[in-house]
């Protein structure tokens, strides 16, 4: 069997080896001729695995290190007998601390004490769950928001998203990205849903950056600014329309900007890493069942609560400095632990 594998996904070189012919592809790059002989990719986001991509290739098998999917066309991919899968939850933990980090950023900036201020959870999934726990340690006021699982669930205690909007002082959305249906968050941020914000509120986006019509925000944000002097919304914002060519003038509005890196911490990728590679090994009945064990190295990194701190500040000041780097800045991020790294640690 042949595997064409994504050479961004980490701690991956060797494991499948034993097993079959690999070949290592930056993601943006795998082609049809380079699927035609091969049974199962494994990729990030930068691969859109459609009909164009795997038409007449003799791919059965897809898996993407990531918690998103939306660049898998999961319908004509089942249709056409090619099953897939995804790393549900893998870097929740990430994500949850930067968000964290926001919110101590704007906190410290805007002179305010996280424990006066209410926080809007949009989507209370793998990572939204976490930023609830972590927000109600910090001693915030939570409104909760997610309708499929409400439905689904039958849950109590939610909110709908009109309730949301007009309470929350700081919301987070933690949605995937859905085109249509009766759960369509594509651009789901427009006109109305800024003008339902109160004044001032920060708005943190670590989702999907097609969740927000962005000329509407640019909009917005240019007018509440100049008009009367009226603070508009604070945005924090890690995702963004048409990655990598991001919109300057919306970079330049938004109050903390970083290039896609929410879930980059070590543990993060090492299980997106280790949950498709057992997802491989169980389709194809392969001898190896898992990734060795994630060895931490001995750095000190300072503890803030529940999670680690780290300096977001310095991922705005490498995008401001360089936005047309913003791939390479995800490629080349820099060594990012969830917790002290300081000894053995199995996940």
């Amino acid at each position: 069997m042949k595997i064409v594998i994504d050479d961004r996904i980490p701690f991956i070189r060797g494991v499948f080896e034993p097993h079959s012919e690999v070949l290592y592809l930056p993601g943006g790059q795998i082609s049809r001729e380079h699927l035609r002989d091969t049974g199962c990719l494994l990729v990030r986001t930068r691969t859109r695995c459609d009909q164009k991509l795997l038409e007449g290739t003799r791919v059965k098998f897809i898996a993407t290190a990531t918690i998103g999917f939306d660049h898998i066309d999961t319908k004509w991919c089942e249709e056409n007998g090619i099953s897939w899968t995804n790393a549900p939850g893998c870097n929740s933990g990430a994500v949850a601390q930067y968000v964290t980090a926001a919110l101590h950023e704007m906190a410290n900036r805007l002179g305010f004490d996280l424990k006066d201020k209410i926080l809007g959870i949009i989507g209370v999934g793998y990572v939204g769950k976490k930023v609830e726990k972590i927000a109600r340690e910090l001693g915030m006021q939570v409104i909760l928001n997610d309708p499929p699982r409400v439905r689904s669930e039958g849950l109590t205690g939610f909110t709908d998203l009109k309730n949301l909007l007009a309470h929350s002082d700081i919301i987070s959305l933690h949605i995937p990205l859905n085109r249509e249906g009766q759960d369509k968050t594509y651009q789901m941020v427009d006109r109305e849903f800024q003008e339902a914000l109160k004044p001032g509120a920060i708005l943190i986006n670590s989702s999907r950056g097609e969740v927000m019509e962005e000329s509407e925000v640019v909009r917005a944000l240019r007018e509440l600014r100049t008009l009367r002097g009226l603070r508009g919304v604070e945005l924090v914002l890690d995702v963004w329309n048409n990655e990598p060519h991001i919109n300057r003038e919306l970079l330049n509005l938004t109050s903390i900007a970083t290039p896609h890196i929410a879930g980059y911490s070590v543990e993060g990728k090492y299980n997106a890493t280790k949950m498709v590679v057992e997802a491989v090994s169980e389709y194809f009945q392969l001898s190896m069942t898992s990734l060795p064990s994630l060895t931490k190295k001995g750095v000190v990194i300072r503890q803030n609560g529940s999670v680690a701190a780290y300096d977001i500040m310095a991922d705005d000041r490498r995008l401001r400095e360089s936005p047309e780097t913003f791939e390479q800045q995800r490629n080349k991020y820099p060594e990012r632990w969830e917790s002290n790294p300081d000894k053995n640690h199995q996940l």
